[in-house]
């Protein structure tokens, strides 16, 4: 696979990971890659139109993989809730 910006290893890592446990760990490694990436070409106004774009896509990917993500299971105390 060829990889042409450095923040797209923890990207791939997550869009590959297949253990649900360790998805949002992923999820959140490669955010923080992009926003990085993203802060240095916001601040030096270098990058091309494509990193920009793979930026946005990957960042919309992000978002539907997090949507993966097993909600928390909640506890039932026993107590009814119609009392």
């Amino acid at each position: 696979m060829n990889l042409d910006y450095e923040w797209q290893r923890p990207y791939v890592s997550a869009v590959l990971e297949t253990d649900r446990a360790r998805l949002s760990e992923r999820i959140q490694e490669a955010h923080a890659a992009i926003d990085a990436r993203a802060n240095e070409l916001n601040q030096d106004h270098q990058g091309t139109p494509e990193e920009r774009l793979a930026i946005e896509f990957a960042l919309n990917c992000l978002k539907l993989l997090s949507q993966e993500i097993p909600a928390p299971k909640q506890h039932s105390s026993g107590v009814s809730a119609n009392r």
